[in-house]
Formats: C-alpha cells, sequence, structure tokens
C-alpha cells in the first residue's frame, strides 16, 4: 500500500527531527496532500496511525490539507485548475506546453510538539540526604 510507505516516511522524518527534541512527543502533524500525489487521505491516516505506533508520534493527531492540481499555459499565459483526472490542454489557445504548478505536493507543513511528562524527584529519604553531605 503506498499510503503505508507514505506514513512510514513522514514517521522517519518527524522521529529525526525529534531527536534535538529529547523529551518531547507530538501532538500532531500536518501533510499538505496535492490532489495529483495519488495519496488517499482515509487510507493514509489508518497507515499514519499504525506507523507512529512505538514511537514519539504515538497517538498524534494527522490533519491533512488539500493542495488543488493547477496548470498553466506558457504560450498564453492561461493559469486553471486541472481537476482528477487532470486537463493539462489549454482551454483558451488548446495549446498542450503547459506547466504543472502545484498538485504534486507531500509535504510535512507543521508538527505540534509538547513536554514530555516527566516523573517527580523522588523525595530524598534520611539516607540519601546522609549519602549527600
Amino acid at each position: 500500500m503506498h499510503e503505508m510507505s507514505v506514513a512510514l516516511s513522514v514517521v522517519d522524518q518527524v522521529e529525526q527531527a525529534a531527536r534535538s527534541r529529547a523529551g518531547h512527543h507530538v501532538h500532531r502533524v500536518r501533510l499538505d496532500i496535492g490532489e495529483l500525489a495519488g495519496v488517499v487521505p482515509d487510507a493514509l491516516a489508518f497507515c499514519f496511525e499504525l506507523a507512529c505506533s512505538g514511537t514519539v508520534l504515538q497517538g498524534a493527531e494527522l490533519v491533512t490539507g488539500f493542495v488543488p492540481g493547477r496548470a498553466s499555459c506558457a504560450p498564453c499565459g492561461r493559469a486553471w485548475d486541472t481537476g482528477m483526472p487532470p486537463d493539462m490542454i489549454c482551454a483558451s489557445c488548446r495549446g498542450g506546453a503547459t506547466e504543472l504548478l502545484s498538485g504534486r505536493e507531500l509535504r510535512i507543513t507543521e508538527v505540534h510538539w509538547a513536554a514530555e511528562p516527566t516523573a517527580p524527584a523522588p523525595a530524598p529519604t534520611p539516607e540519601t540526604l546522609h549519602e549527600e553531605s
């Protein structure tokens, strides 16, 4: 499943960033997904939950943003939403010299960190007080 490899990649990238933030875990990850990226958001959410298990992302929420497919025509300069399946022929001049502007994105745009709750230090006992003096 393509979505599982995407989820594992996202988790891996966030875990790499987390190494510099010792003692923190992740509450939420925002991922922008292009309309033409070939990713099914519901399948990705399911895979993300599985991929997070046992990591600093365990229990993290995945928020996805939609990026529409957009193209522009080199000869006439017109820009349009491509839709799905993508329409890459310019409706104004019928030219095929088009450039894809957006829609293939798969980008982590935000990670919300939270300090890992730490257990309170044990109260000193008379023995440890004596040992420290």
